[in-house]
């Protein structure tokens, strides 16, 4: 393992017959729209445990704070359930996070699974050198590519994961090796500054973001910049920038054109395009793992094969 990385701790891999916990931290859910992930997951050999308010219902979150956190709480602390899946986003996970007892999760780590309003949870673990899975979720199995969802199986049963990408116009060509961090972009922004802010430092940083207006990504780009974010990454990797919004003047550039700008003054490898985000084809990342950026005429990341 690298010297890097011997502080963080990669949860064990799942096996046959292991149990994964399904919650909902932020927005609510119905039983339907989970049956075809969990056969999907039993499929693969795993058992499904439900939360018990799992499909609670207060306004938009699957159930009130203290049901969504009781749900959460009681997964990390079942030592029979070997991973959590996050089964939507939304929001609401940054309503719950600073009564989350992490004790027993840092002496026993399990994969926390997830993406978008998700990432409250990959940084703040993140902090506590713990590796997670940022990935797609149940919601979205049935609209997500085959590679998509075979990447979060793959990921969760310790499969070498391996990523090649076709070139974008946009990107920086070099290599870097160091921990992944980072997912949605404007969860990242809205936690600068509170106990669940990333470190970005000597690390390749992630982002993705969905549904917003251009200039709020200016806005936000602007504030990682401003914050000291970007200035000392290894690499950054830009996932989906998908559905985004503009006024009745144009902001006059696009989102990928924004970030570009954003870094041009450093001299890291800049992956454009990344297959991650809110995007059919939302391939899995460990974060917090040691990985190999190589950006050139194909861009590939690869992790070790032992991690």
């Amino acid at each position: 393992m690298n010297k890097e990385q011997t502080s963080l701790h990669i949860p064990t891999y799942l096996k046959e017959g292991d149990k994964i916990g399904l919650i909902s931290t932020a927005r609510k859910i119905s039983r339907d729209e989970l049956q075809e992930a969990i056969k999907c997951i039993e499929s693969w050999g795993l058992e499904v445990v439900l939360g018990k308010n799992l499909f609670n219902n207060y306004h938009q979150f699957s159930g009130q704070d203290d049901e969504r956190t009781k749900d959460l709480q009681s997964m990390l602390d079942n030592q029979y359930i070997k991973a959590i899946l996050c089964v939507r986003g939304g929001y609401g996970t940054v309503r719950i996070i600073d009564d989350i007892d992490f004790s027993h999760f840092q002496k026993n780590p399990k994969w926390l699974a997830g993406f978008s309003d998700i990432t409250v949870l990959h940084s703040h673990i993140h902090k506590l050198n713990v590796a997670t899975l940022h990935s797609t979720m149940p919601i979205s199995f049935s609209s997500n590519t085959s590679k998509a969802v075979m990447s979060l199986k793959d990921a969760l049963l310790g499969k070498h994961l391996s990523i090649i990408i076709d070139h974008h116009p946009f990107n920086r060509f070099g290599e870097a090796k160091g921990q992944i961090v980072g997912g949605n972009l404007s969860i990242l922004y809205s936690l600068i500054g509170s106990p669940s802010d990333l470190n970005t430092d000597g690390k390749i940083l992630f982002i993705e973001d969905l549904d917003e207006y251009l200039y709020h990504i200016d806005r936000m780009m602007m504030n990682l910049k401003r914050s000291g974010k970007l200035c000392n990454l290894k690499g950054l990797i830009v996932g989906g920038m998908t559905k985004m919004n503009d006024n009745t003047i144009p902001f006059g550039k696009d989102a990928e054109s924004i970030i570009k700008d954003a870094v041009s003054e450093y001299n890291y490898p800049v992956c454009f395009g990344f297959p991650a985000g809110h995007i059919k084809d939302n391939r899995a990342l460990k974060l917090g793992v040691i990985a190999e950026l190589k950006v050139d005429k194909q861009s590939m990341l690869n992790y070790e094969q032992s991690q």
